[in-house]
């Protein structure tokens, strides 16, 4: 009578497989987050091991100038932290949001920034384009979304061309918060240009 040993090998591939998940959920891999000194330098060899090759390193290496040109990613989930308090201008008699921006926000005025959105061509004699999170459907000038949605495009100079409604593109540009000015925008971009990831 021939017996198979194949159910039991099944049987034992399993109880590694799951002492294996065990071990790894029970690791503290929090160093790779935050590493220390010593974690870091590990992570780094890791890093070099993997690649193989010094002419590979080599090729990726950053220099300071692209440090310094380097922008932040700009999310519409960080322009969010802003709270809108109903405000009576008397010269337009009329009520309007005024913006309390939260640090998150605050934290970005001046830094030169990048952010993906759908185009608004406000007025195009203006030149005046505005980027959204959502399309023209759903935007802050024609659907139910706030103000914090919209971020208002200053081109240095006239715009390179005409943009065409709901084009989803991303642009850079130096972050600037409006708080008091009701004929502008409360998120600016300074100085916008396309920007290619």
């Amino acid at each position: 009578m021939k017996t198979s040993h194949k159910p039991q090998r099944l049987k034992t591939a399993s109880w590694i497989g799951l002492l294996g998940l065990v071990v790894i959920s029970m690791t503290d891999l929090s160093s790779y987050c935050h590493p220390s000194d010593g974690a870091a330098q590990l992570v780094s060899q890791v890093k070099s091991a993997s690649v193989g090759h010094a002419e590979a390193l080599s090729e990726t290496t950053i220099t300071a100038e692209a440090v310094e040109e380097a922008s932040d990613e700009l999310t519409w989930r960080t322009l969010e932290d802003v709270e809108f308090k109903d405000v009576y201008v008397e010269e337009l008699d009329a009520y309007y949001w005024k913006p309390t921006f939260g640090s998150s926000v605050t934290g970005l005025e001046g830094k030169d920034v990048y952010i993906t959105g759908y185009m608004i061509p406000v007025d195009l004699d203006e030149d005046f384009y505005v980027l959204s999170r959502y399309p023209f459907a759903n935007c802050f000038f024609c659907g139910g979304a706030g103000p914090e949605s919209v971020v208002d495009l200053r081109f240095p100079g006239k715009s390179k061309r005409v943009y065409q409604t709901d084009e989803r593109l991303t642009f850079k540009g130096a972050f600037r918060l409006n708080s008091d000015d009701v004929y502008q925008m409360n998120y600016i971009l300074d100085g916008a240009v396309e920007y290619e990831l």
